[in-house]
């Protein structure tokens, strides 16, 4: 049976996927995995939680602009003031009250979580978004005067702007300085879609199964089954069955004494089939109080 070759851009997508994607491994021991935010979507939400601080600061210089004390020859200076002083406590806040969200990430879907699989400490909170103050509110601020400054401070902030954009490129899980002092990660947090149920799944009726069939297999293999199924469903099966199909519907022939010939072409359909009457029968056996967790289960005396 052949297997069909990989193409380049197939080949550069699935390594991306794979760059893009990471598990972690939590002190509860329950692996979790996680998609790397892109770069687009991080720039979006700091670009909305920059119009929120904003305006939030125009929203106090706006009455003190229209009462009679006069603030003329400092504007500039509370402008800046009020900023840093509502600018870091909104992220640090957020982030801490929110679980690693602002409300910018929060629209876009996105929070910081550590990378070691811990909670959000509050030192790592606070390295990130002060950290973020030198990476991007500063070298944004000094490129708004960079006419009045010197050749020298000119190439200098330039170098610093490159250095600055080029780390979240460099590394695997494009994290800026920050992220990676505070050991940070930004991720995505997709829609959660429920799966479909697979027991929905109508395969032939020409397979039967008996109690003698069924009483080999527990809830893990179930759900181990469940995990190779949703890999290979019934609708859009290609043409040509894979090879693990049928040799994981030759194991489980051989293990439960199941005579009737089953051709390859038939594999896929034969597992759906098992899976529909092995849950089935584990449903009944635990309405009877008797919990079958695996193949080594023993009946009682």
């Amino acid at each position: 049976m052949s297997r069909a070759v990989m193409t380049p851009a197939e080949a550069a997508r699935r390594e991306d996927l794979r760059q893009r994607s990471f598990t972690l491994t939590p002190p509860e021991g329950v692996t979790v995995r996680f998609d790397v935010a892109s770069l687009a979507s991080r720039m979006g939400a700091q670009i909305l939680d920059i119009l929120i601080s904003f305006g939030v600061v125009l929203a106090l210089m706006i009455p003190l602009a229209l009462s009679p004390l006069s603030i003329g020859p400092v504007a500039g200076i509370l402008f800046a003031l009020l900023t840093l002083f509502i600018r870091a406590p909104y992220y640090i806040l957020s982030e801490l009250f929110w679980n690693g969200r602002t409300l910018g990430k929060r629209i876009l879907r996105l929070r910081v979580i550590s990378a070691d699989g811990r909670g959000l400490t509050t030192h790592a909170v606070v390295m990130r978004n002060l950290m973020k103050e030198v990476e991007v509110f500063m070298p944004g601020t000094m490129l708004l005067a960079a006419q009045m400054m010197g050749v020298v401070w000119q190439v200098t902030l330039l170098i610093w702007v490159v250095v600055l954009l080029a780390v979240p490129f460099l590394n695997r899980h494009r994290q800026r300085i920050g992220d990676i002092l505070a050991h940070t990660l930004v991720v995505s947090e997709p829609r959660s879609v429920l799966l479909s149920d697979l027991a929905e799944t109508e395969p032939a009726d020409r397979f039967v199964f008996t109690e003698a069939h069924l009483g080999h297999y527990g809830r893990f293999e179930l759900q181990t089954l469940e995990t190779f199924l949703r890999a290979h469903p019934l609708q859009g099966a290609p043409q040509t069955v894979h090879p693990s199909v049928v040799a994981l519907a030759a194991q489980i022939r051989k293990k439960i004494d199941f005579e009737d010939p089953v051709p390859e072409a038939d594999a896929l359909i034969f597992l759906h089939a098992f899976y529909r009457a092995q849950r089935a029968f584990l449903e009944r056996k635990k309405l009877y109080g008797d919990v079958r967790e695996d193949k080594h289960h023993s009946e009682p005396p």
